[in-house]
């Protein structure tokens, strides 16, 4: 495993960090524990000292499945992050109130890496009126956290405003080759470590898309005659860490093989040491995914729930994969199975958008939601997905009816 140093602490972190927004999961959609225990203890054993969770992650229940799976000597090995819900604070009382709690389900008397969730400009506006760096400033005093950072979802014109405006230790910023002017950006993650702030960076393979192990046959056809033969994954994350400014690179590592590979890329992996050819071929896959990738979402899941219960982050991974493979008739039929309800019980069509608008303020990709989901509907639904549902349902063998308006 490789290490960084914070600059402002110097602690010296794992490269790979472990993100636990994607834990593996039952059938009945839980947490898988035993598997997921033994992954981050394997990781931890591995080598990676940083983990990170989050208020919202898994419905509540990441951080209380750490606060167990770190026991047993675990929590003393690693720095532990996890955030303060921003959205859900209204009063100065309420960030205490959330800290404490987060204290209590992880079974910890301390954050080492405290981060501010979800920031944007307006949200950092509002917490600043509420006293966020008085509480920051108490709460390091006490011994509650550690260090202060802040994750970062806005326009990159906020961006400096944010770092300038508390000594942050460290912040947490999107990354990859497909984003080098979205969000913080290049500039951002160079601007922040100008100022010796530690940089994680999340969604390296932008939610799984770019690590998929069969990518679309024009990327494909790139990476074979690149000077390197690679997976899409080490590619991707091998791209971020060639740059020196980056500290740590979160990974949702859901798989025994995703553990292994990405232990293995990272052991390998030192900052500015991809030649000009290597650098070529990530910018030409990088072209190539934006010219067939019609929505640039990550399936981050921060969009719902929606009122009218939209399955918004399914319908654009089907949608996109469509487009990315051309294979129109699989993603048809697994539109009708994943969004009827056949599996969850739930009925999440594209077609169930009213236009409300409430998941354009909650979209950190700044995504016109209600405008692809029409246009996925035109291209995903048409006037035989009742017969394809009815495919599903016998090929699942389900006793439940599930109309379909």
């Amino acid at each position: 495993m490789r290490y960084r140093k914070v600059a402002k602490n110097r602690d010296e972190l794992s490269i790979l960090g472990f993100g636990c927004m994607r834990l593996p999961m039952t059938q009945e959609r839980k947490i898988d524990e035993e598997r997921a225990r033994a992954q981050l203890r394997y990781a931890i054993d591995k080598g990676v000292n940083y983990v990170d969770t989050a208020w919202p992650y898994h419905a509540g229940e990441s951080e209380n499945f750490l606060g167990r799976a770190l026991g047993d000597g675990y929590r003393e090995k690693v720095k532990l992050a996890t955030k303060l819900p921003s959205w859900m604070i209204r009063t100065r009382e309420d960030m205490d109130y959330y800290l404490n709690g987060q204290l209590k389900k992880l079974q910890t008397d301390h954050i080492d890496y405290y981060l501010v969730h979800n920031l944007n400009g307006k949200m950092w506006q509002h917490l600043m009126n509420l006293n966020i760096g008085e509480f920051l400033d108490a709460a390091k005093a006490d011994g509650r956290i550690v260090n202060a950072g802040f994750s970062f979802h806005g326009f990159g014109k906020d961006f400096q405003g944010i770092v300038d405006a508390y000594p942050w230790e460290f912040c947490q910023i999107q990354y990859n080759y497909l984003d080098e002017e979205n969000q913080a950006g290049t500039a951002g993650l160079k601007y922040a470590a100008a100022q010796n702030i530690a940089v994680i960076v999340m969604e390296p393979l932008r939610g799984g898309n770019l690590g998929l192990p069969e990518p679309p046959p024009a990327v494909a056809a790139i990476w074979k005659e690149a000077p390197q033969q690679r997976t899409p994954a080490e590619w991707a994350l091998r791209w971020v860490w060639n740059h020196p400014e980056v500290t740590v690179v979160l990974s949702g590592m859901n798989e025994e093989a995703h553990v292994e590979e990405n232990l293995r890329i990272a052991d390998g992996t030192l900052p500015g040491t991809l030649s000009e050819a290597e650098l070529e071929a990530v910018a030409k896959a990088a072209l190539t995914y934006q010219e067939i990738m019609k929505v640039p979402c990550t399936g981050c899941g921060y969009c719902k729930p929606c009122p009218s219960d939209v399955n918004i982050p399914v319908i654009f991974e089907v949608y996109n994969k469509m487009h990315m493979f051309g294979n129109t008739e699989e993603a048809r039929f697994m539109y009708a199975i994943r969004l009827s309800g056949i599996v969850t019980g739930e009925k999440g069509f594209a077609s169930q958008c009213v236009q409300c608008g409430e998941c354009l303020e909650k979209c950190p990709q700044h995504i016109e939601i209600p405008d692809h989901l029409e246009n996925a509907a035109a291209e995903l639904e048409g006037p035989d997905l009742e017969q394809r549902v009815q495919m599903g349902k016998k090929m699942f063998n389900m006793d439940r009816s599930y109309a379909v308006d």
